[in-house]
């Protein structure tokens, strides 16, 4: 691991949601589409998971997208440029699978476009066309725009109160670009019941259709088993199986329950840390 992880760069780019470039070299030389990293804000912070959004090998930066929805995130984005992640342990997970597949859509709710922006980089430097649908539940709320215009051949929007391009979800969006061209291929991140829907959607056409899972995870090599999911039958580790799995296989109820059961300690280690910051 780097000896420092350096923030070199903070930007809010959305309500209580950070985009930060961090240092870390041998990471960045590493790194793929769809890999994570396992953060920790100080020594004596709990470990978190977060996509790398971009790497930088040049620069020896990476790119975090981080929403302070927890504990652990408020602590990080309440972080200036200067200071210094504890660990940053990566790049970790199976990168994902990109070849020159013919017309591609990727499907981002909320902070999901994070993960789903490298990968449409990825699938259109390899020759494929790529359609980005992008949503959250209001303008607002939509990040990395610009960044996923800059890579996809087309890029449609959905808000919940229509305040940006279609009105209700990314679902409704994909269900008429499903219906008026053929799709080779599509990839989905965010909320587990968005992903869930995406698979329903797409599972009539027989279209192959991979979620990146974001459960609860904890050392990020496969020892914890707090990220355990269930796929076609089968117990895996997010960890070191995927992140990224066959939607259409993934118990998405399962992993809805599995998240939900660490509700009343993530609400403990919140409140700690709003103490923290107000004092």
């Amino acid at each position: 691991m780097d000896a420092r992880f350096t923030i070199h760069e903070t930007t809010d780019i959305g309500p209580d949601i950070a985009r930060l470039v961090v240092d870390a070299p041998r990471v960045a030389r590493h790194a793929r589409a769809g890999q994570f990293v396992i953060v920790r804000p100080s020594a004596d912070s709990e470990r978190i998971p977060l996509t790398i959004c971009d790497a930088d090998p040049v620069a020896g930066t990476i790119t975090l997208v981080v929403q302070a929805i927890g504990g652990t995130t408020i602590e990080i984005n309440a972080m200036n440029e200067g200071s210094s992640f504890s660990d940053v342990l990566g790049p970790l997970g199976l990168p994902t699978e990109i070849e020159h597949f013919g017309t591609c859509v990727v499907v981002a709710g909320g902070v999901g476009v994070a993960i789903v922006l490298p990968v449409a980089k990825a699938l259109a430097d390899a020759g494929n066309r790529v359609t980005g649908i992008v949503g959250a539940r209001d303008a607002d709320h939509l990040i990395l725009v610009d960044e996923m215009r800059d890579v996809c051949d087309e890029v449609l929007l959905a808000t919940e109160d229509g305040s940006v391009g279609a009105t209700g979800f990314v679902t409704d969006v994909l269900d008429v670009v499903v219906g008026s061209k053929d799709v080779d291929r599509v990839l989905t991140a965010g909320p587990i019941p968005m992903m869930s829907a995406v698979a329903e959607l797409t599972r009539p056409y027989g279209i192959r259709t991979i979620a990146s899972l974001n459960p609860i995870m904890v050392d990020g090599t496969g020892m914890c088993g707090g990220c355990r999911v269930t796929v076609g039958g089968e117990t895996l580790f997010a960890c070191i199986d995927g992140p990224e799995f066959d939607a259409h296989a993934v118990d998405f109820p399962s992993l809805q329950k599995r998240n939900e059961a660490y509700r009343s300690f993530e609400a403990c280690r919140l409140e700690d840390a709003r103490e923290v910051l107000d004092a």
